[in-house]
């Protein structure tokens, strides 16, 4: 029978088109696995890509500029968590402001984005700044922000003798404790030790 040209790509028709197949098969292997098909003058010599190393060669060399100061900062931003609030506020101040002008931002954006619980005075004298929770002292009013060396803080309000709301002696949050008892009938908290 002849052989159509139909037929001529058919497999097993004729011996060569088999040996082509299998030289292709063994050239594409060999470029598969790194070894390219030209071979190279140099084995050991890797190929550069093309770059352009004479692109500043026309005289004008790029130089950059040597700065003795490091930049300064031109914006601070502070976590403040407010006593009660789920939440930390996210402030953005200038380094030079104070401890008083942190308050002030904290407790006006407190009041704008209308955070709970309500605060009962928007009055920055009647809160202090403190390095957390945990903190009994409070920072200073006078000192500059970038130098307190941190970055997340707490404000909670201040007590009329001086003390901070919701901490004072043992002898108070015993008394409290005993108005808790006689208003819900927990009587057990009185022997607790506050």
């Amino acid at each position: 029978m002849p052989v159509n040209s139909k037929n001529a790509n058919r497999k097993g028709t004729t011996g060569e088109t088999e040996k082509n197949r299998r030289g292709k098969l063994q050239e594409k292997a060999m470029s598969f696995h790194g070894r390219g098909t030209v071979p190279h003058s140099n084995p050991g010599e890797l190929r550069r890509p093309k770059t352009l190393p004479e692109l500043f060669s026309s005289g004008r060399t790029v130089v950059e500029p040597v700065s003795s100061k490091p930049p300064r900062l031109t914006k601070l931003l502070l976590n403040v968590t407010v006593q009660g609030s789920l939440g930390a506020l996210q402030i953005i101040i200038s380094p030079e402001s104070t401890v008083d002008d942190l308050i002030d931002a904290a407790i006006r954006l407190y009041v704008k984005e209308a955070r709970r619980p309500f605060l009962p005075e928007s009055e920055p004298s009647r809160f202090d700044l403190h390095y957390s929770q945990f903190s009994l002292e409070s920072i200073g009013r006078e000192q500059k922000l970038i130098s307190l060396g941190s970055r997340n803080f707490f404000l909670c309000g201040r007590k009329e003798n001086g003390g901070l709301v919701g901490s004072g002696s043992s002898e108070s949050c015993s008394k409290e404790a005993e108005k808790v008892a006689a208003k819900t009938g927990f009587h057990w908290l009185k022997f607790m030790g506050f």
